[in-house]
């Protein structure tokens, strides 16, 4: 199962596919793929975040 996040609000859920409407902000949102691929933080089947992705991917309030 992937970890998806908002990258409206930031919240994040795990789930084969994004829902279309965030359960969190309740907009449509643009969702992206956090799930660990990578050694370093367990690997696909750790059930982990990369952090490092997720941190890229927040839009910061302007």
């Amino acid at each position: 199962m992937a970890a998806w996040k908002c990258n409206n609000c930031g919240n994040t859920i795990h789930a084969d596919t994004p829902p279309d409407t965030c359960p969190s902000c309740k907009e449509k949102c643009e969702y992206v793929d956090v799930t660990c691929y990578i050694p370093e933080c367990g690997g696909p089947e750790s059930g982990n975040i990369n952090t490092q992705v997720f941190n890229e991917s927040y839009k910061s309030e302007e």
